[in-house]
């Protein structure tokens, strides 16, 4: 495990974000005393309870976070009503409500 005292994270930021994503930990000091650790995120360790339990319906997949090779040289769909974007434009619209529907109603708690 390496360490790093806080000025020379701040200083090194991302140099020690890529030993982070390659599986190095971090410890933390401040003074020589340690104060945290950055460790490597599991792929799949923030996916929300509820996006699992529809994967296990088959609903959905949940994603890798990288795209398939060649994908951007692949063809683009033809919409030109723009249909795609107006019912994306919807849906958020609508989880913008449903969203802030909870934030009332958990307001209050």
């Amino acid at each position: 495990m390496k360490t790093a005292p806080v000025a020379r994270l701040k200083a090194e930021l991302s140099r020690y974000l890529r030993l982070v994503k390659s599986g190095e930990e971090i410890l933390v000091t401040e003074r020589r005393v340690p104060v945290a650790r950055l460790v490597p995120i599991e792929p799949g360790e923030l996916v929300d309870a509820d996006l699992r339990e529809l994967e296990r319906q088959g609903l959905l997949r949940i994603g890798t976070g990288k795209l398939p090779k060649g994908f951007w040289k692949q063809r683009r769909v033809r919409d030109p009503r723009g249909l795609l974007r107006k019912t994306l434009i919807k849906e958020r619209e609508r989880a913008g409500e449903v969203l802030g529907h909870l934030g009332r109603r958990h307001a209050g708690h």
